[in-house]
């Protein structure tokens, strides 16, 4: 697929902030498909895992986050060239090493991180990536484990955030 303009937008909603509208014509192919998740290549000089989000009038958008519109000085009407492949692996993104070698380790947290639903595996997956050092990566891939066996694999967030802190409290994980 070619690259194709596409304009960044403000949305009115309390998820998403900002998104980059997508010209029908250009994404057809990938509507066909139950799984809507791509890669997005901007102007060759930035690749990033996303989904093509449905605004509700028949248009479609991917979600840019504020890294994404600093690093390219983005503001509401730019528009952007870029090239959208289908996304073919695992996870809808990149699997952290780190967090892949815990669960090897650990057979139980692995059943039950494989128990959630994909986008629950994604966000645990982005905790982890988003930590800039290894060390910081492992400690936040023992605490989701040992959240995950503790809660018997049901998931919240917000008692995966209490857990965070006790982890930092109790230095139990460095």
């Amino acid at each position: 697929m070619p690259y194709f303009k596409a304009e960044i937008r403000r949305l009115q909603s309390d998820v998403w902030w900002y998104g980059l509208f997508l010209p029908n014509k250009e994404i057809q192919s990938f509507l066909e498909s139950e799984d809507r998740r791509v890669i997005c290549d901007i102007e060759g000089k930035h690749k990033f895992h996303c989904a093509l989000m449905p605004f509700g009038d028949g248009q479609y958008f991917i979600n840019i986050n504020k890294a994404i519109r600093k690093k390219f000085d983005l503001e509401e009407g730019d528009q952007l060239n870029i090239k959208l492949t289908k996304d073919e692996s695992e996870y809808g993104m990149p699997m952290p090493e780190e967090l892949r070698e815990a669960m090897d380790l650990d057979p139980e947290a692995d059943t039950y991180f494989h128990k959630l639903s994909a986008g629950k595996q994604r966000n645990l997956i982005y905790i982890v990536s988003q930590a800039k050092q290894s060390p910081t990566r492992i400690k936040k891939a023992l605490v989701i484990l040992d959240y995950l066996k503790e809660a018997e694999g049901k998931l919240d967030f917000r008692e995966l955030n209490e857990a965070f802190k006790e982890a930092n409290r109790s230095k139990r994980f460095g």
